[in-house]
Protein backbone atom coordinates (compact mmCIF):
# COMPACT_ATOMS: atom_id res chain seq x y z
CA UNK A 1 0.00 0.00 0.00
CA UNK A 2 1.58 3.19 -0.79
CA UNK A 3 -0.33 6.50 0.76
CA UNK A 4 1.13 9.87 -0.44
CA UNK A 5 0.21 13.07 1.82
CA UNK A 6 1.59 16.29 2.24
CA UNK A 7 2.58 16.99 5.98
CA UNK A 8 3.19 19.76 8.08
CA UNK A 9 6.85 20.54 9.72
CA UNK A 10 6.33 21.27 13.19
CA UNK A 11 9.65 22.22 15.14
CA UNK A 12 11.50 20.46 12.47
CA UNK A 13 9.42 17.36 13.14
CA UNK A 14 7.07 15.33 11.16
CA UNK A 15 4.48 13.26 12.89
CA UNK A 16 2.67 10.47 10.59
CA UNK A 17 -0.35 8.63 12.16
CA UNK A 18 -0.48 5.12 10.22
CA UNK A 19 -3.68 3.82 9.18
CA UNK A 20 -5.40 0.59 10.18
CA UNK A 21 -3.83 -1.83 7.58
CA UNK A 22 -0.10 -1.14 8.87
CA UNK A 23 -1.07 -2.64 11.64
CA UNK A 24 2.09 -5.01 12.72
CA UNK A 25 4.06 -3.51 9.65
CA UNK A 26 8.02 -3.67 10.85
CA UNK A 27 9.40 -0.85 8.14
CA UNK A 28 8.16 1.81 6.15
CA UNK A 29 9.93 4.08 3.44
CA UNK A 30 9.85 7.70 3.79
CA UNK A 31 10.52 9.83 0.82
CA UNK A 32 11.48 13.55 2.45
CA UNK A 33 10.67 16.16 -0.50
CA UNK A 34 10.97 19.99 0.07
CA UNK A 35 9.80 20.64 -3.15
CA UNK A 36 5.85 19.96 -2.03
CA UNK A 37 5.27 24.11 -2.52
CA UNK A 38 6.23 23.67 -5.75
CA UNK A 39 4.17 20.34 -6.71
CA UNK A 40 1.31 22.35 -5.06
CA UNK A 41 1.41 25.34 -7.07
CA UNK A 42 1.78 23.57 -10.38
CA UNK A 43 -1.87 21.22 -9.23
CA UNK A 44 -3.55 24.62 -9.10
CA UNK A 45 -2.55 25.95 -12.23
CA UNK A 46 -3.73 22.61 -13.59
CA UNK A 47 -7.23 23.05 -11.58
CA UNK A 48 -7.31 26.72 -13.23
CA UNK A 49 -6.62 25.12 -16.50
CA UNK A 50 -9.47 22.43 -16.07
CA UNK A 51 -11.89 25.99 -16.90
CA UNK A 52 -10.08 27.77 -19.25
CA UNK A 53 -11.74 28.32 -22.41
CA UNK A 54 -8.58 28.68 -24.33
CA UNK A 55 -6.68 25.78 -23.24
CA UNK A 56 -9.77 23.66 -23.53
CA UNK A 57 -10.75 25.04 -26.98
CA UNK A 58 -6.99 23.42 -27.59
CA UNK A 59 -7.88 20.75 -25.95
CA UNK A 60 -10.95 20.16 -28.23
CA UNK A 61 -8.68 20.50 -31.50
CA UNK A 62 -6.50 17.87 -30.00
CA UNK A 63 -9.01 15.58 -29.29
CA UNK A 64 -10.47 16.23 -33.07
CA UNK A 65 -7.17 15.75 -34.84
CA UNK A 66 -6.87 12.22 -33.29
CA UNK A 67 -10.41 11.36 -32.90
CA UNK A 68 -10.16 9.35 -36.63
CA UNK A 69 -6.89 7.67 -35.10
CA UNK A 70 -8.94 6.41 -32.47
CA UNK A 71 -11.92 5.10 -34.27
CA UNK A 72 -9.59 3.27 -36.86
CA UNK A 73 -10.09 -0.39 -36.64
CA UNK A 74 -7.33 -2.54 -37.26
Amino acid sequence: MVIRQVMEVVNNQVTITLPKEFKGKKQVLVILDDQVGEYLKKLELMKLAANDPLFLADLQAVQEDFSIVDNDQP
